[in-house]
């Protein structure tokens, strides 16, 4: 159940075709497949149910195995958020389910807290689509086009971090712009984009019905189609941007940390 008395269902989208890590939701990490640790953190959140919107029988079979659900989606889909608001569709078509929160598959270590913290700015009925935001000072992750970057709409002082408690919650600020260029100029933070949203479900429909972009195709960033057409973003400041596994080298580190907590 949500802040606002929606009720929420989380979908983790996955495929096996990936080029820098060939079947990355079915590398095993401490005894059990990558995606499936991404399902029991989602479950342990305790926002709604889970599920896997999968675009391979594989990755069914693996979740399944586990005691999770799963979806199949056609693997034509060309995006994660197709993927999800496909399962969506398939899951729950009567639309009970009014916040949709997309959950990539390669977090295997994300804390719970932090999808739970993706819901908050939904609070807010005029806010589209919930994300998460980390302040940070340094230079390198500034200057770095793999970090997206959040131009936020902030009150002065929030950089000093997220603002945590039983009612308040994280802070949140409305974000006006998503680039990979170092942004925004002069002193502070730079608010560097964790890709975990939280939809409301017409906005995700009305998402996946529009064309690409120009700037979504420009920077290569999706969501900026939805601020393209209107749509409101908001982010909570958190603490720590989750682990992800992209390549061998992350895969060997989430092993380590899982089977050390193992």
């Amino acid at each position: 159940m949500t802040d606002n008395g929606r009720e929420s269902l989380v979908i983790i989208p996955a495929r096996l075709a990936a080029t820098r890590l060939p079947d990355k939701p079915l590398a095993t990490i401490a005894g059990a497949p990558m995606i499936v640790h991404v399902w029991r953190r989602a479950v342990e959140a305790g926002v709604g149910p889970v599920i896997v919107a999968c675009a391979d029988r594989a990755i069914a079979d693996a979740v399944e195995a586990a005691g999770g659900e799963a979806v199949m989606t056609g693997p034509e889909l060309p995006s994660g958020s197709d993927r999800v608001q496909a399962a969506a569709a398939i899951r729950d078509p009567e639309g009970r389910f009014g916040i949709v929160v997309n959950l990539q598959g390669d977090l295997p270590a994300i804390d719970p807290a932090l999808i739970r913290a993706s819901l908050v700015p939904l609070r807010d009925p005029a806010v589209d689509i919930a994300t998460l935001v980390v302040p940070t000072a340094d230079p390198g992750q500034r200057d770095n086009p793999n970090v997206v970057k959040a131009v936020m709409s902030l009150a002065d002082g929030a950089a000093v971090g997220p603002m945590v408690g039983p009612t308040v919650g994280p802070m949140v600020g409305r974000a006006l712009y998503f680039t990979r260029a170092a942004a925004p100029s002069g002193a502070g933070p730079v608010w560097h984009h964790i890709g975990i949203y939280a939809w409301r479900r017409p906005a995700l429909d009305r998402f996946v019905g529009l064309p690409p972009s120009p700037l979504e195709k420009r920077e290569k960033l999706e969501q900026l189609r939805a601020l393209e057409a209107g749509m409101r973003i908001d982010a909570a400041v958190v603490e720590g941007v989750p682990f992800g596994v992209d390549t061998p080298e992350d895969l060997a580190r989430a092993r380590a940390m899982l089977e050390q907590d193992a």
